[in-house]
Parts: structure tokens; sequence; C-alpha cells
């Protein structure tokens, strides 16, 4: 592959990445420690995320235990989860908390395929943003001496990229479609 060509596929897999790191934040009815990803508590002055903070463990298919290092982080995180968005009320015994998931209501899973299918298109006009960067600073290119034949191989090589992301937006899509829908 063209050497021009690689910082653009970088930037491709860094946004695929993001799509599936987001995807990991959905909950699909079964407990997955990743939807705390985003949730930080304030440790100390600083936005520390939950994981770093405690122990993470998921004793069954619908439950998330955390056991912080430091029982004086109990309320903060149990309040920090309360604020947040992922719409569970956690309980407090005074040494973990656990945060019991209930099922999915088959309305709750429409929508967060809704959500899910959002997100994917949104990750495929970042791919074709990528895309239209590339070929703008190929036409740059001409400038510099190079040859509209290259610089026509430049841009089917971008697009081909651009398909290949696409293709797999549209698989990650449907993989995570199917998970939630999956009671």
């Amino acid at each position: 592959m063209d050497e021009r060509v690689k910082p653009f596929e970088d930037r491709m897999r860094k946004a695929y990445d993001y799509l599936l790191a987001d995807f990991a934040t959905i909950r699909a009815g079964r407990a997955n420690p990743h939807v705390l990803d985003k949730i930080k508590i304030d440790y100390y002055g600083t936005p520390t995320p939950i994981q770093q903070v405690g122990n993470i463990s998921v004793p069954e298919a619908r439950m998330i235990q955390i056991a912080p290092w430091e029982k004086n982080l109990l309320k903060v995180i149990e309040k920090a989860i309360q604020t947040s968005d992922i719409g569970i009320n956690p309980s407090n015994d005074g040494s973990v908390i656990r945060l019991v998931f209930p099922e999915l209501t088959e309305e709750r899973r429409k929508d967060l395929v809704k959500e899910v299918r959002k997100k994917g298109e949104e990750s495929k006009v970042a791919i074709r943003n990528i895309r239209r960067d590339g070929n703008d600073s190929f036409k740059k290119l001409a400038k510099e001496d190079v040859s509209e034949d290259e610089i026509k191989q430049l841009g089917d090589a971008l697009q081909k990229l651009t398909d290949k992301f696409v293709k797999e937006i549209d698989q990650a899509v449907e993989e995570k479609s199917k998970d939630i829908l999956t009671v």
C-alpha cells in the first residue's frame, strides 16, 4: 500500500475502533462491565474511571459488582452511577455496590437497535469524511508533479479502504443488533 494512503487508513481504523468501543457500552440484557467505561468519579480532585478505584466483577449474568479499594468511595461511586445515563439504580451493602440489570423489554431492545444503527451511520459518515480529506490532499499532489494516473490510483486505493471499513461497520451493526434482539 502506498505510504500516502496509510494515514487515512489509520484514521479510518480509529473511527471503526471508536464505534466498537461505543457498542461495548450499550447493554444488551446481560451485564457488561464496559457500561461503566464512561463513568468517572472525583478521586482526590481528579476525575478517575471507576475501573481504576475498585474491582469490577460479573458474578451473575445480569449483575455487576463493584468492590472499591477504599470504603469511603462507596457513596461517591454510587452517586456517579445514579447521575449517569446507564439507567440502573445501584445497591450498596456497605462493602460492595451491586448493579442488577433488568430484562430488557421488546420496546427498549428496538430503541437500542435504532441507537446502534444511528451510531453505525455516524461512523460511516466519519469514514466518508476521511475519504474526502484524502482525495482533497491527493488533488493537491497534482501541483507537485504527480501524474494524474498516480492520483487516480491513490483515489482508487482510498475508495477500496472506504468500502472495506463501511462493510466492517455494517457487520458490526448487524452483530450488535442481533445481540440486542436475542432474548
